[in-house]
């Protein structure tokens, strides 16, 4: 999986909400404090709106904060609310893909690849990100034999 800059600055802005307890915050602000370019994160921030994650008040006291808590909000749902679906393959869902018979199980694999991070990314939410309690079967992952090593 290949997360783009936009994804990363959407979760960590996300985070950061989650972080501020309910406090508003501003673009500069969030984008001072984990280090985002401010115009990127502007249309980021817009999108999050849009998709129902945030919500924005203008004038003094403005900024953006969570529209429900961050208990309820699941990193998929920042993702598909900036990058769309989590698993696609040459743009098409992995379901509707067909290959000749010879590799017609490679279906099978994109699906079960999709399947497994649902798992990861449907299961934790905002707030476990930002308290640092990743859900078990997360943990789990971590202590697998390879999953800290680039290959």
């Amino acid at each position: 999986m290949q997360v783009t800059a936009r994804a990363d600055y959407a979760l960590r802005a996300v985070i950061e909400l989650a972080c501020s307890e309910q406090e508003v915050l501003t673009r500069d602000a969030l984008a001072s404090q984990q280090h985002i370019p401010a115009k990127f994160l502007e249309s980021i921030l817009g999108e999050l709106s849009r998709s129902g994650l945030l919500t924005s008040r203008r004038g003094s006291g403005g900024g953006y904060s969570l529209t429900r808590p961050a208990t309820e909000i699941t990193l998929a749902d920042v993702l598909r609310s900036v990058d769309g679906p989590l698993a696609g393959v040459r743009g098409e869902s992995p379901e509707q893909v067909t290959y000749p018979e010879s590799t017609s199980s490679l279906r099978d694999v994109w699906v079960a690849t999709r399947a497994s991070l649902r798992l990861v990314l449907e299961t934790t939410s905002v707030a476990d990100v930002a308290r640092g309690e990743l859900p078990v079967p997360v943990q789990e992952l971590l202590t697998l034999p390879g999953a800290w090593e680039r290959r």
